[in-house]
């Protein structure tokens, strides 16, 4: 079954120590980490969290016309899940590192791609 013999348990439980804190030392980074994302050309601007918390919103006052609040409420939308898009790509890169040859540690979970809905 091992045809170098069994694993080295001591061994396997020290990479897996190394790797769990490298996981925490990159959660940390990623929820002070600053994203923004953009919409309307920069007039809404929405800063995320590496962990796709919403921290801030921009909105240019040219944008706001109290006759057509809908596309207001469309942009801010959209920066929204800009920002979360690009909180997911930068955790990615933070994870991906760490988990390796895990399989599938590449992909952002989908949570940071997609703002829950109302």
């Amino acid at each position: 079954m091992f045809p170098e013999g069994p694993p080295d348990m001591q061994s396997l439980l020290a990479q897996a120590t190394a790797m769990q804190e490298q996981l925490m030392a990159a959660q940390e980074q990623l929820a002070v980490t600053e994203v923004d994302g953009t919409s309307g050309g920069g007039l809404v601007t929405a800063t995320v969290n590496g962990n796709g918390e919403l921290l801030g919103l921009r909105i240019a006052p040219e944008v706001c016309d109290a006759d057509d609040t809908e596309t207001l409420a469309d942009l801010v939308v959209a920066a929204v899940r800009d920002a979360a898009s690009n909180a997911g790509r930068a955790a990615a890169e933070q994870m991906g590192g760490i988990a390796g040859g895990l399989g599938g540690a590449e992909e952002a979970p989908s949570s940071f791609l997609t703002p829950p809905r109302d």
